[in-house]
């Protein structure tokens, strides 16, 4: 028989404490749904207690509102984003010319548009180009009927996964700056995590020129934006030189919808 003595006593009781610990440790690593509180430990934490590992950025991204127009006010980063269609010749002359600059895009894509040139989307995600859906037809799809809506959604969905393997994060309504009810369910439902609206309007499509872009563009941006611009005009190409060259004096980087919200 081992004696014990009141030397090994308080060695097995504080071998017993240990074991307790490392039982409660192990258990909560195993869990595999929300996480919570320990209970506090009887004595202090050692110095050797593991600090709680930083949240990911994608697990921060999934805190944003569902229906977003601009990222955070600090960021020292903007995120051009591009309605997908019109020549590809003119959209590979901006896509070209943002990369020269360092800057990388956003292209919410119509699915039609990709049915006629297929080889944008691949080229849009070689260049490090963040790539979405902005319908299929690109027509009024607040006013239309739930059945013909969600088909608007999930046609170019099926777009973008049969040609990059990926429906894309971000999901644009067409013919709005923010989804209805309705189709932000729709979109939720087809596996978007939000509908990405945007706070700077360039109004591009209306043909100003390419100075008024210029204009439009940096008298409203600012840290955190989503700028809305188009493919298929070329007062936009022409009007993107300049509005790097400038942002970048501002200390402001362009950079994905993806970066920004990270």
């Amino acid at each position: 028989m081992v004696q014990v003595t009141p030397t090994n006593r308080r060695d097995l009781l504080r071998a017993g404490a240990a074991l307790t610990s490392v039982g409660a440790f192990v258990t909560g690593c195993g869990h595999t749904g929300t996480a919570t509180a320990a209970p506090p430990p009887a004595t202090p934490a050692t110095p050797t207690t593991p600090a709680p590992a930083p949240a990911s950025p994608s697990a921060s991204a999934e805190r944003l509102p569902f229906q977003i127009t601009h990222g955070p006010r600090t960021a020292a980063s903007v995120a051009l984003t591009f309605h997908g269609q019109g020549d590809p010749a003119l959209a590979d002359q901006l896509l070209g010319t943002a990369e020269r600059h360092g800057a990388r895009l956003t292209v919410l894509a119509v699915g039609s548009w990709l049915d006629a040139y297929p080889a944008m989307a691949r080229r849009i995600l070689d260049g490090g180009h963040d790539l979405g859906n902005h319908t299929q037809r690109h027509i009024s799809i607040n006013a239309m009927a739930e059945a013909d809506a969600r088909k608007e959604i999930t046609d170019c969905a099926e777009r973008l996964k049969r040609l990059t393997g990926s429906i894309g994060r971000w999901f644009r309504p067409s013919r709005a700056p923010t989804a209805s009810p309705l189709v932000a369910r729709l979109a939720a439902e087809a596996g978007y995590p939000h509908v990405l609206s945007y706070d700077v309007d360039s109004l591009d499509y209306t043909r100003p020129g390419a100075p008024a872009v210029t204009r439009k563009v940096l008298a409203e941006v600012t840290g955190g934006s989503v700028v809305s611009m188009h493919f298929g005009y070329p007062d936009t190409v022409a009007a993107l030189p300049a509005v790097l060259q400038e942002l970048n004096r501002r200390g402001l980087r362009a950079v994905t919808t993806t970066e920004l919200f990270s």
